[in-house]
């Protein structure tokens, strides 16, 4: 039996101006995939008690630290599915201090390579995590099995 193919394509109405964005507007699938919803991940341990255990949310100030340790915990997931950045389609980006942005972009950035999926950023007054500065959560299409 064959695995269906998944293809992603980036959706630039102006594809001249690409390479000045940091996402994509738009990411089209095309072909047969499952739809696999990551949830928020922090700085924090992906698995950590709850109610929460203070000693488990000791996070750097650094935002390129705070974000390199939440997007190891997404390649976590992604390596136990059998998938990378570059399935994914979205991502949902929230920021203490939407000052962090451009370093959280840089930190993300070795993670997709040239691959930008479609993005949105909000700016939250707190999040989940005690002392978390940015929280990230992804769409990722998975080839059917």
């Amino acid at each position: 039996m064959t695995k269906p193919t998944v293809e992603l394509e980036a959706v630039h109405p102006k594809p001249e101006e690409a390479a000045h964005m940091p996402y994509a507007p738009a990411v089209r699938i095309i072909g047969a995939c499952d739809l696999m919803f990551i949830s928020g991940a922090t700085p924090s341990p992906l698995y950590h008690r709850h109610p929460h255990v203070d000693a488990e949310h000791t996070h750097p100030h650094d935002i390129g630290e705070q974000t390199r340790r939440a997007m190891d915990s997404i390649k976590s997931i992604l390596d136990h599915v059998g998938a990378n950045f570059r399935d994914v389609v979205k991502v949902t980006k929230y920021l203490t201090d939407i000052r962090d942005f451009d370093g959280m972009h840089a930190a993300m950035a070795p993670y997709f390579g040239d691959w930008r999926p479609a993005s949105t950023t909000l700016c939250v007054n707190q999040l989940s995590s005690p002392g978390a500065r940015v929280e990230l959560d992804m769409i990722v299409a998975l080839p059917k099995k």
